[in-house]
């Protein structure tokens, strides 16, 4: 009899918590489901994007680009896959192509813009830490050609802790030029303690030795 009546007095507390709080319970069901449901559209949003990015990106890389028709081509489905996909992870992979090739044919103004893009659309929360390091990187070499040098370590102090030998060296190749030859001969002996191929090895430390007389 008293379980009886114990359970009929867990139901009318239950009862009674749910009339005094149903407004808000009602609301937080409500919104439960629209964040599920908004995660949901979502996710398919972003696989119909990466599956339609893709088809560019393969279209744009298998691409001629030899004659003016094929480079006109080319740089519309650039385009395009820069203006629709850009938080695709084939926008990114494109850019950095593309900045690359810049780059290596000498056009450092459009190899940096394309850099600076890079960098800014894999900043973030929801960012690309790899991406945004490569474009970091990149853009830190142009500034040194441009003699910016400045600008250049402001590109890299963000990574100063992490123990990058590549990092440490450009770093100490910017104040090599500032001549600050200490500050330069420290960051090169870190990069010097973290690189593990020996050819890497063996221009920090000629860079070392000429900055020690």
């Amino acid at each position: 009899m008293n379980e009886v009546f114990e359970n009929n007095a867990a139901i009318t507390s239950i009862r009674n918590f749910y009339m005094n709080y149903r407004k808000a319970i009602l609301g937080i069901a409500v919104l439960v489901i629209l964040i599920i449901s908004v995660f949901l559209i979502n996710n398919q949003i972003s696989k119909k994007n990466n599956i339609e990015a893709a088809e560019i990106y393969n279209k744009w890389i298998a691409q001629e680009t030899d004659t003016d028709e094929g480079m006109q081509i080319s740089d519309k489905l650039f385009e395009d896959l820069m203006s629709s996909y850009k938080k695709t992870g084939y926008a990114k992979i494109a850019l950095l192509n593309h900045a690359s090739l810049k780059a290596n044919n000498g056009d450092l103004e459009s190899a940096f813009r394309y850099f600076l893009l890079l960098k800014e659309s894999t900043e973030g929360f929801s960012g690309n830490k790899l991406f945004n390091k490569i474009a970091r990187i990149n853009l830190a070499r142009i500034l040194i050609v441009q003699e910016k040098l400045d600008d250049a370590l402001g590109m890299l102090d963000i990574y100063t802790s992490e123990g990058d030998a590549l990092i440490h060296e450009i770093i100490g190749d910017i104040l090599s030029k500032q001549d600050k030859k200490e500050l330069a001969i420290e960051q090169y002996n870190i990069a010097k303690q973290n690189y593990t191929n020996e050819g890497s090895i063996s221009v920090v430390s000629m860079k070392i030795t000429n900055l020690s007389f």
